[in-house]
């Protein structure tokens, strides 16, 4: 088993097949996901790169730290936003589907849920 509570239940999420569709090499994937919403987090993650890029230069030009703080608290709220929508998702679909099935799969699933909302709510 692993080290981390976090990696002991995505390993037993992933023997339970926790719900979140196909495992091949490449890893886990989704049960679904609404083409508009993929187009959006894509273009979303585009700007966020962009404003990543922005950071840098402004680090390079010595710009103003005040300036800089403020575009990335910008970029961490776009990221925010993505991660909502990701896990609005995940809900609406990995996790009703494992919720769904019952025993292990659904109990491992839980197990991921509450680990991701302590993870992600810091």
């Amino acid at each position: 088993m692993s080290d981390t509570p976090s990696q002991a239940s995505t390993e037993r999420a992933h023997a339970a097949g926790c719900g979140c569709g196909s495992h091949d090499e490449t890893g886990r994937k989704a049960v679904a996901v609404d083409p508009e919403t993929k187009a959006r987090n894509l273009t979303r993650l585009r700007r966020i790169e962009g404003q990543i890029r922005g950071l840098q230069n402004m680090v390079e030009d010595d710009r103003y730290c005040a300036d800089i703080l403020t575009q990335i608290s910008s970029a961490h709220e776009a990221l925010r936003s993505v991660g909502r929508e990701l896990m609005r998702n995940h809900l609406k679909h990995c996790a009703a589907s494992a919720i769904a099935a019952g025993g292990a799969e659904r109990d491992a699933m839980y197990d991921e849920l509450v680990d991701m909302m302590y993870k992600h709510s810091r």
